[in-house]
C-alpha cells in the first residue's frame, strides 16, 4: 500500500490559481482512475479534474469557494490491492445520485442537492430537476415562521468570475452611443437566404450577418479591434478578429469566442455560432473557446428592448448591444411608412477613442446593415 498526494496541477495559459467549485468525492470514498473528483474554476474556464490513480481518499483539502495556488495538495489517496474500501451498505436515501455534470450545474446555480427531489431512476437527480423552485437552499435567518426570512448565497465559481469581470468593465470610462438601424432589406435578405438554403446549412439569424458587417467595418476602423493594457498604458491592436458572443446559460453569462471571424463566410459563421452557443450552455466549451476575444457582441434577443448600456468586456475597448427588431412607423420621403427597425447600443473605452471615432464606426456599420448587398462586395 502507498500514499499518493495529488496537487493542484499546472492548468496552463498562465493560470496560477483555481477556485474549488464542487467536490465529487468524500474522505473514505474509493475512486477509480480518471473518475471526476473536483470541479475547478480558473480565470479561463470551468474544469473537471479526474483522479490520477485508483485508491481510497484519505484526505481532502479545501472547501467550495476557496481559491488555491497551483501546487496545493487537493487529495491524498491510499492505493494498492489491500486498500480498505468504504462500507458498501448505505441506507436508502442517504446518498445523492447525480452525475458530475449535474453536480457541477447545481454548484454553479447555488443549489443544495440534498433539497432536490430527483425524478430519474432510483431518485437520480437530472438537469431538468434543477429548477428555480429548488433554489431556496440557503440558511434562513429568523427565530420563527412569523419573522421575515433572509436567504444568503455565496458567490462562487462562474458567478464569482462574472462579478469580477463586470467590476473590471464597470471601472472603464465609457462612451455610449445608440443608433437606429433600418433592417428592412437585411430582413428580406435573411428570409431569402433561409428559403433557399441547402441541406445542412443552418437557419440564419441576424447575428452572422451583423458579424460579417462588423468584420468589414473593423477593417476600416481597426482601432476598435483591440485591447487596452492599463498597467503598461498601451493599446494592443489585432489583425485577426475574434468576436466574443455574450451567451446566457443556466449557470450564468458566458462569452464563447468566434475566432478569426474575418476568414468565415456567412454559413460557416452561422454554423460556428450555433456550435459555440451549444458548447457554452452544456458546459463542454474548451478553455480556449472562452478566452481571447478582441471585441464583443451582446443581445437579449426578443427581450432586447429599445436600448441597453452594455458593459465592456475588459481588456477590450468596444462592445455592441443588439436590440429587438420590430416594425415601426418612420418618415421616408415626407410620408409615414412601416419599416423594420432595430437599435444598436454600443459602448467604447474613452481612454483610447473619442466620441467622433466611435460614431463614425457605428455609422459605417449602419450603412452596411441598411444596404446588406455591400457586405458581400
Amino acid at each position: 500500500m502507498s500514499r499518493h498526494e495529488f496537487r493542484l496541477p499546472d492548468l496552463g495559459e498562465g493560470t496560477v490559481d483555481a477556485e474549488i467549485v464542487a467536490w465529487h468525492v468524500e474522505p473514505g470514498d474509493r475512486v477509480e482512475m480518471d473518475q471526476p473528483v473536483v470541479d475547478l474554476m480558473t480565470n479561463k474556464a470551468m474544469l473537471e479534474i479526474t483522479a490520477p490513480v485508483a485508491g481510497r481518499v484519505v484526505e481532502r483539502h479545501g472547501n467550495p469557494g476557496d481559491v488555491l495556488p497551483v501546487g496545493t495538495t487537493l487529495l491524498v489517496f491510499e492505493d494498492g490491492s489491500d486498500s480498505p474500501r468504504r462500507e458498501a451498505v448505505i441506507a436508502a436515501g442517504d446518498r445523492i445520485l447525480a452525475s458530475p455534470a449535474v453536480r457541477r450545474m447545481a454548484r454553479e446555480l447555488g443549489i443544495d442537492l440534498e433539497r432536490v427531489h430527483g425524478s430519474g431512476p432510483d431518485g437520480r437527480i437530472l438537469k431538468e430537476d434543477l429548477q428555480p423552485s429548488h433554489k431556496e437552499h440557503a440558511v434562513e435567518v429568523g427565530k420563527n415562521d412569523q419573522e421575515s426570512k433572509v436567504f444568503e448565497t455565496s458567490l462562487i465559481g462562474l458567478r464569482r468570475r462574472i462579478a469580477e469581470q463586470v467590476l473590471q468593465g464597470h471601472n472603464i470610462p465609457t462612451f455610449a452611443y445608440v443608433e437606429e438601424i433600418d433592417v428592412t432589406q437585411l430582413e428580406a435578405l435573411r428570409r431569402q437566404l433561409n428559403n433557399t438554403r441547402q441541406v445542412g446549412q443552418p437557419e440564419l439569424t441576424y447575428l452572422p450577418l451583423i458579424i460579417l458587417a462588423l468584420v468589414k467595418t473593423l477593417r476600416l476602423h481597426p482601432m476598435f479591434n483591440a485591447h487596452y493594457d492599463a498597467a503598461a498604458m498601451l493599446i494592443r491592436q489585432y489583425g485577426d478578429i475574434h468576436v466574443g458572443i455574450a451567451t446566457h446559460t443556466g449557470a450564468g453569462l458566458k462569452v464563447p469566442v468566434l475566432r478569426n471571424a474575418q476568414t468565415l463566410d456567412l454559413w460557416a459563421c452561422a454554423r460556428e455560432l450555433r456550435r459555440l452557443a451549444a458548447a457554452a450552455r452544456d458546459n463542454t466549451a474548451r478553455p480556449e473557446e472562452l478566452t481571447g476575444s478582441t471585441i464583443s457582441i451582446t443581445s437579449l434577443g426578443k427581450l432586447g428592448g429599445l436600448a441597453v448600456i452594455p458593459i465592456i468586456n475588459s481588456p477590450e475597448v468596444a462592445i455592441l448591444g443588439i436590440n429587438q427588431a420590430e416594425e415601426r412607423p418612420v418618415v421616408r420621403d415626407n410620408a409615414i411608412v412601416i419599416r423594420r427597425m432595430m437599435n444598436i447600443s454600443s459602448c467604447f473605452d474613452h481612454r483610447v477613442s473619442d466620441g467622433q471615432d466611435a460614431a463614425e464606426m457605428i455609422q459605417c456599420l449602419k450603412g452596411l446593415l441598411e444596404n446588406p448587398a455591400a457586405i458581400f462586395i
